[in-house]
């Protein structure tokens, strides 16, 4: 009994310091999960703010580019000269409305004076615009000022564009402004300068373009909060260049914390009531849930910058791989003389009869076994990627010369030459490369895939299963081509700017060999061919 009496005290000190131990690490791991769940709220929420952000800016980018598609174009400099109102209303105002979701339009001669106004979609009267002149005049008047000043260059040595942005509010609703001058497309029209029109154009934030951001960025809820509500932290204000808050973009915050607690307070409570091996255990399956998410995590990420079928980089990675390449390669020349970049752009010849002959899944196996080839010809710090059908680009690095370039793709078309078996077949293929070197300084990524797309052009044109460097020529050859493509448009759609001409041609042998046939099904193919284009949205539909 007095024993018994005497073990009792010690079993409830022993209870009592397990209890107060439990407690304690209950309370360390409900408080340091209270705090872990407040800073990935607040940590996810910044991230949320950045994607509204970038979000914002890119529609801006995107109403600059839309607007800049009918600015630069000889057309409607001389038909704004001209007042030819329908084909304004056509190209430049309603059909930004109807293509593009721009609200307003407004065209301003070189006064600063509206001479035409779309709202909604319906041409106006150009006193209109004086509602808007209020908000619209300081970014005009900007414009103005910096078509007034010599033209200056961007960072990649280009004609910085003349263009004025700004975040308005009209009647009360928050909107991007941008503002360009209508200006040449080529040399064949000329203007004056301080005798520009001016193209304004805006497009009202609302629920629509706040969508298309929410859709991007996967974020729920979203919507223009106004002024006159109150907004919570999940907001983000529409700020006009003068630091006048416009109104707020709204969202549903995304809580990764707190919903983590919330799923975790049953086990925490269950943890409480069980024994010691049941929470081993539920550590043991919560270390394998975490493993499985980070499974799952890097093979999206891996198919999100890699090709599914050969497993090469994709667009996406290869043009960041390509940026960096010429990124680190510029600044190694700066500090000592290093090699070059070398873009090569491969294309298989008549692919697409092996798909017709052979089924698609032959064509695939052509593409798997291509990349194969690619990826065992060049070194392992080059770059071998798929940009989409049998289109491959190769960013080769520390390229001494142009010759050097060439004996790679040398190498790399005898390789394509070997026999592929597809299907239990033997075919043989060949294939273009087009080539593009960057130069010593600062090179501009999309400007060098341009040219090896131009060489590759041009290795096609010339016989395919070659290789071809882009020269400095290969440009004005192009320019020249798509000037005759517009000017045969332009004849075949007046209707009388080409004539039929009968030419007899004798052959070797005396036999006199007519051409007109021949000449008439030509010009009706192209013919066909132009209205078939012509079907296609395009601002320059009317020109």
């Amino acid at each position: 009994m007095s024993a018994t009496a005497n073990t009792r005290p010690l079993t409830h000190q022993v209870t009592l310091t397990v209890l107060t131990l439990a407690v304690f690490a209950l309370a360390m791991v409900v408080g340091f999960g209270i705090y872990a769940a407040a800073q990935a709220d607040n940590a996810s929420l910044e991230r949320q703010k950045i994607f509204i952000d970038e979000g914002l800016k890119d529609q801006i980018a995107s109403v600059q580019r839309e607007q800049e598609s009918v600015a630069v174009w000889d057309d409607a400099v001389a038909n704004v000269r001209a007042g030819n109102w329908t084909w304004i209303e056509e190209n430049l105002s309603v059909w930004m409305y109807t293509y593009y979701g721009h609200n307003r339009v407004y065209i301003l001669d070189a006064a600063n004076r509206p001479v035409h106004a779309m709202q909604e979609g319906k041409v106006v009267d150009a006193s209109a615009y004086g509602d808007d002149k209020p908000a619209l005049q300081p970014s005009i008047e900007k414009l103005r000022r910096m078509l007034a000043e010599p033209q200056k260059a961007d960072a990649s040595g280009q004609p910085a564009k003349m263009v004025a942005e700004d975040l308005v509010s009209l009647q009360g609703k928050p909107a991007i402004l941008s503002v360009m001058a209508l200006v040449p497309s080529t040399d064949r029209v000329t203007q004056a300068p301080g005798t520009e029109y001016l193209h304004v154009s805006v497009e009202f934030i609302n629920d629509a373009v706040i969508g298309k951001i929410a859709k991007k960025y996967l974020l729920d809820g979203a919507r223009l909060v106004p002024l006159s509500q109150s907004v919570g932290a999940a907001a983000v204000p529409l700020v006009d260049s003068r630091g006048i808050i416009l109104g707020y973009v709204g969202w549903d915050q995304e809580r990764p914390g707190l919903t983590l607690v919330r799923k975790m307070a049953p086990a925490l409570a269950l943890a409480l009531l069980v024994a010691a091996g049941v929470l081993a255990f539920l550590l043991r399956r919560l270390r394998r849930a975490s493993s499985a998410l980070q499974t799952s995590q890097d093979e999206a990420q891996f198919l999100a910058f890699h090709d599914t079928l050969t497993g090469l980089p994709n667009r996406a990675l290869f043009e960041d791989r390509l940026r960096r390449a010429l990124l680190r390669t510029s600044q190694d020349m700066a500090v000592h003389e290093m090699g070059r970049v070398a873009l090569l752009y491969l294309d298989l010849d008549r692919f697409k009869h092996i798909n017709d002959t052979l089924g698609h899944p032959a064509g695939d196996e052509l593409v798997r076994q291509t990349a194969a080839r690619l990826q065992h010809t060049v070194r392992e710090v080059d770059t071998v990627a798929r940009l989409g059908g049998d289109e491959f680009a190769l960013i080769l690095v520390d390229i001494r010369d142009i010759r050097a370039a060439e004996d790679i793709a040398e190498r790399l078309l005898q390789k394509l030459q070997e026999p592929f078996k597809l299907m239990e077949d033997q075919v043989f293929v060949s294939a273009s490369i087009g080539i593009a070197l960057s130069d010593g300084g600062e090179t501009d990524a999309d400007d060098l895939l341009r040219k090896a797309d131009i060489a590759l052009y041009e290795a096609k044109k010339n016989g395919r299963g070659r290789h071809q460097v882009f020269a400095g020529d290969m440009d004005d050859l192009l320019l020249r081509k798509r000037t005759v493509e517009t000017e045969l448009r332009k004849a075949l759609d007046g209707g009388s700017g080409i004539r039929l001409a009968y030419q007899p041609v004798f052959a070797a042998n005396g036999k006199t060999i007519l051409g007109a046939e021949a000449l008439i099904r030509w010009g009706h193919d192209v013919h066909g061919a132009l209205r078939r284009r012509n079907s296609l949205p395009s601002p320059r539909s009317a020109a």
